[in-house]
């Protein structure tokens, strides 16, 4: 057993580490190309963070496991709105300015994004429409996001040396980035076959073990990151890192695999308590980003202390195991 617990935990960081660099190549090819640095920064960065979800939900949707799939995504979710949001305002040297419009905006968005899977799923199944639903409201995000051009105008300094002196050395790049990706579809198999292995052997449930295991797993990419940008000082980085791997988990990610593999959940009382403290978690969050002002390390305190209490609940709730 504890082979295979150290197993898993290398696998989340091998995810982890595999993301970090895909996300270093996608940045080398977004400035050879030109592309701006907003773009970057959300897009490239959220996306990439989202891909061992990908992976990994859609591997177990496929594999009969859906309730690892909405595991992932709701105790993921639960975890960038808690503990992530929590550890990158500790690290960081001063308090998280909130003020900008567009955070302000986005983090309506983030909220009701959040939920919208719950609700979504309130009729048992999540089939085609309702991923087609999900993806909808991703691209609904994102023309919001374009429509403000005066957000793009930054670009990456013209004087730094490109990263990719020519184009042999940006296929080299697209290469890598297919290797990549191969090598995070291995792992995020072997991430599944252990979740099973851990249901079967320890008498957990598979909702259980996606909401408390895969979700925190998952989401060392964007812990990684948001601790990085914080203590340089980068909040904005910190808080569109944030909530575009909520927004692009809970659209993008879950529709892909509700197009590819409708599923249904017969036994909601896995998940009753991750529902609602990720109600209460996403409330707490928009009324603190919000208030305009900004994001404070007491804050960030209080929303670590809002995932160990669920925690606490989850672990002594005895009857929501098999």
């Amino acid at each position: 057993m504890f082979i295979e617990i150290l197993l898993f935990l290398v696998s989340c960081f091998i995810l982890s580490w595999l993301s970090g660099h895909l996300v270093k190549t996608l940045v080398e090819i977004a400035k050879y190309l030109n592309w701006r640095e907003f773009i970057v920064a959300f897009f490239v960065m959220a996306f990439a963070a989202s891909l061992p979800n990908l992976f990994v939900d859609l591997g177990a949707a496929l594999r009969g496991m859906p309730e690892v799939a909405l595991g992932d995504i709701l105790g993921g979710n639960l975890v960038d709105l808690t503990i992530v949001a929590a550890v990158a305002v500790l690290f960081a040297p001063k308090d998280i300015k909130t003020d900008s419009k567009m955070v302000q905006g986005t983090a309506v968005f983030t909220s009701v994004i959040a939920l919208l899977p719950l609700l979504l799923i309130l009729d048992g199944s999540l089939d085609r429409i309702d991923g087609v639903v999900l993806i909808f409201a991703f691209i609904i995000y994102s023309v919001w996001l374009f429509s403000k051009e005066d957000r793009f105008k930054k670009v990456y300094s013209k004087s730094s040396k490109k990263p990719i002196a020519d184009f042999k050395n940006f296929a080299v790049n697209i290469v890598k980035i297919i290797f990549l990706l191969g090598l995070l579809l291995f792992i995020s198999q072997w991430i599944v076959g252990s979740v099973k292995y851990f249901s079967e052997n320890l008498g957990i449930s598979l909702s259980l073990v996606g909401i408390l295991i895969v979700g925190i797993g998952n989401c060392f990419p964007e812990t990684y990151f948001s601790i990085i940008s914080a203590r340089k000082g980068q909040g904005w980085m910190v808080l569109g890192d944030l909530m575009g791997s909520i927004i692009v988990c809970a659209t993008l990610v879950l529709g892909i695999v509700a197009l590819v593999a409708p599923f249904e959940i017969k036994d909601f009382s896995p998940f009753l308590i991750a529902r609602v403290f990720l109600i209460f978690a996403s409330i707490f969050f928009l009324i603190i980003i919000r208030r305009g002002k900004s994001f404070t390390k007491k804050e960030g305190l209080v929303l670590l202390s809002i995932y160990i209490i669920f925690l606490i609940t989850e672990v002594f709730r005895p009857h929501l195991w098999f």
